[in-house]
């Protein structure tokens, strides 16, 4: 190569690289001017100037129209250029708009925000999801996906239409047709409005709902507005199976609670035949020292509730204890005196709870993996705190049935309840289990407690609410049978949540117990009646 040739391929690049840096800089000042635009004229200026500059794929767009739509898009005062600002102590952190870089710090009166109304904010969340509908992260795609449903427009769809042949996944595919569906509902063709009624029969997305019920306005009285009818009879039907499904998840977990208040109370009855009136303020001092466990520690409120369970069950269980060793051993076979010491007993703890702590109620703090729901649909979605507490009702109620079952706490204590005198005759201390049954009877209670400030306030009177119910459960489910108690208690919560949309909460529950009452006089026993010589005793 001479060295003509060679000055002629030095030439040729550096005009290449004047051709490709004229070019860069030419964008650069373009998407300035679509950046500055954003603060000039009114309202639909922005939408112009918004539309304009999510047309482009220019890189740092979705973050600028996010900025606008969440209020962080600002004009310096000084030199009126466009800044992302974010609130410090003093004023706000400011940040170029076009480029990202840092600008340091202003006082709040140096910088003015960017007005938006409702139309504006509209049309921005529209953009920002057309544009991360193609996002390589499936749950952005989603998400926008969602966004776009009933907030699809006619200048916009056919960017969806070619979506659709290039979206992996089924989810958000399902989401993209039927937001481009709901606008060919507004079609002058009628077999494009039919296909798209087709494709939202069933979709149990509220603004597929509102669109079809227009559909049906339009075309009232002809075959389209039919078609129509059917397509929401068909929604109806999902929506009403999904409530359904949601009156049944409350009415389990209604009956997980009672049927983990009344498993202590079972034993105790069952066994021992006490009516202890106290075991609801035994719920409450397992809730109060959740309340405890989460001042002592405040900054680990994630682990408390896993701690509480334990001392819950040790402290409730001890005073249990120390009920039955100081009161209750004196009054066995005087079943109401037993009533009557244990509902004065239960006044005194009341009020030494009010005394100590507070005769307020306590704040107990739920923690982060207890709150929020598991959205299942748009019309279905479980509370995570309902939820574990409905696992752990059912862990609690399998570890005491193992106990019952394959210990030998477990095995006496079945002795002793189903024939006492044939226990003692061969060499059960019935007054060890009777101190140990009820001991654990008010242990479970506490651990109820653990769950009951998850659900309700924490205050003296807690307890109060529950003592009815748990003995209704008990009655209902068999006296003494852990099988029993556990359905009854789910039982009567289904009952009561299918019960209370028809009739009201206080008229359920009046029902429920006309049915127990009516029940019992049929099978007095319960639903599972205890075994053994002395169970008719």
């Amino acid at each position: 190569m001479n060295k003509y040739n060679f000055a002629f391929i030095q030439h040729l690049l550096l005009l290449l690289c004047l051709i490709g840096g004229g070019t860069s800089f030419a964008d650069t000042d373009d998407f300035t001017a679509k950046v500055e635009a954003l603060n000039s004229g009114g309202f639909n200026d922005k939408i112009a100037a918004a539309e304009q500059l999510a047309a482009d794929d220019y890189p740092r767009a979705p973050l600028i129209l996010q900025a606008l739509l969440d209020g962080n898009l600002y004009e310096r005062k000084a030199d009126g250029a466009l800044v992302l600002a974010t609130e410090t102590e003093s004023g706000y952190r400011l940040y170029d708009a076009v480029t990202g870089d840092e600008l340091g710090e202003v006082g709040s009166r140096d910088v003015k925000k960017i007005r938006t109304n409702n139309s504006l904010r509209s049309n921005l969340r529209e953009l920002l999801a057309l544009i991360r509908v193609s996002d390589s992260d499936k749950s952005v795609r989603l998400a926008a996906a969602t966004e776009l449903v009933g907030n699809l427009n006619d200048k916009s769809v056919e960017k969806i239409r070619a979506r659709l042949e290039l979206e992996p996944d089924e989810e958000v595919l399902s989401l993209l047709k039927s937001a481009v569906a709901i606008v060919d509902l507004q079609s002058e063709d009628e077999q494009t409005v039919a296909a798209a009624i087709t494709e939202l029969s069933g979709n149990i997305h509220p603004q597929v709902r509102a669109a079809l019920q227009a559909t049906e306005a339009a075309y009232s009285g002809t075959a389209l507005g039919k078609q129509v009818r059917t397509a929401l009879d068909s929604i109806q039907a999902r929506l009403d199976f999904y409530s359904f499904l949601e009156t049944l998840f409350f009415g389990l977990s209604l009956g997980s609670i009672l049927a983990l208040a009344a498993i202590g109370l079972a034993i105790t009855f069952g066994v021992m035949g006490v009516i202890n009136m106290a075991h609801g303020e035994l719920m409450m001092l397992g809730a109060y020292t959740t309340y405890a466990i989460q001042v002592l520690m405040p900054n680990h409120i994630e682990i408390s509730l896993l701690l509480a369970v334990p001392l819950a069950f040790l402290v409730s269980g001890s005073v249990g204890i120390l009920i039955e060793r100081g009161v209750i051993r004196f009054l066995y076979g005087r079943p109401l005196e037993t009533l009557l010491a244990t509902f004065g007993i239960s006044l005194i703890l009341q009020q030494v709870v009010r005394t100590f702590v507070s005769a307020q109620n306590v704040a107990v703090v739920t923690p982060e993996w207890l709150s929020g729901s598991w959205q299942i649909n748009s019309v279905l979605s479980l509370t995570y705190n309902r939820l574990y507490i409905f696992i752990f009702a059912l862990l609690v109620f399998l570890a005491l049935f193992m106990l019952l079952k394959y210990t030998m706490l477990g095995l006496q204590l079945r002795a002793v309840a189903q024939n006492r005198s044939i226990a003692k005759a061969v060499g059960i201390r019935s007054e060890w289990i009777d101190a140990m049954t009820f001991g654990l009877g008010s242990g479970i209670a506490g651990i109820a407690g653990v769950a009951l400030s998850q659900l309700t306030n924490v205050g003296p009177n807690l307890g109060q609410g529950y003592i009815i119910d748990s003995f209704m459960v008990v009655v209902f489910g068999g006296v003494g049978n852990l099988i029993g108690t556990l359905v009854s208690g789910l039982t009567l919560g289904i009952a009561n949540k299918f019960l209370e949309p028809v009739s009201g909460a206080v008229l359920a529950k009046i029902l429920v117990l006309v049915f127990i009452i009516l029940f019992i006089q049929k099978r007095p026993r319960g639903l599972f009646p205890q075994k053994g010589r002395a169970a008719d005793n």
